[in-house]
């Protein structure tokens, strides 16, 4: 029986995009990700089962890709909320949307990180591996953070966050 996909499923997925669409050896993406290759292996077998990424190059299939990030990841792996705590920022808190939306009174979204310096309300990262990965991509750190103000932002936060990521879909990974 096939496996439904798993939260370091769409890790995989955004650091796929984050290279263009070009997957580089797989020990290289499991360093990146902070994942073992047997973890990405078996990541890319379910996104190929979900026709994300094409069977033979792994590359994500744009229109695909679109339509479960806008539409399906909110559904399959919505956010969790916490207390607070210190970390990094994401959602609207971080960049691209951060110059968009001005931050109210309330203390903003944060994936956990002793080493973080932003006190704010914990959401837990799609997957534990997504902050470290984060930090050393800022592409994926970018997608990342779109992607849980789409998991868990207000109307017109998701808005924005939906054509902010349909633009870097596209810029990376050209029909």
């Amino acid at each position: 029986m096939a496996q439904a996909l798993l939260p370091q499923d769409v890790l995989v997925l955004l650091k796929l995009v984050s290279y263009g669409g070009r997957r580089p050896p797989m020990a290289q993406v499991a360093g990146d990700l902070g994942l073992s290759p047997s973890q990405v292996h078996a990541s890319l077998k379910r996104l190929e089962r979900s026709r994300l990424i094409a069977p033979s190059t792994n590359e994500p299939q744009l229109r695909a890709v679109e339509e479960f990030l806008l539409h399906g990841v909110k559904y399959a792996f919505p956010a969790i909320r916490g207390e607070a705590t210190r970390g990094m920022l994401t959602a609207y808190a971080a960049p691209p949307l951060s110059e968009a939306i001005a931050a109210g009174g309330d203390l903003p979204p944060v994936w956990p990180d002793p080493e973080g310096g932003v006190r704010g309300v914990t959401l837990e990262p799609l997957h534990k591996a997504a902050p470290k990965a984060a930090k050393q991509d800022p592409l994926l750190y970018e997608l990342l953070t779109l992607l849980d103000a789409l998991r868990d932002g207000r109307t017109r936060e998701r808005q924005l966050a939906e054509r902010e990521l349909t633009t870097r879909l596209r810029r990376q990974l050209r029909d």
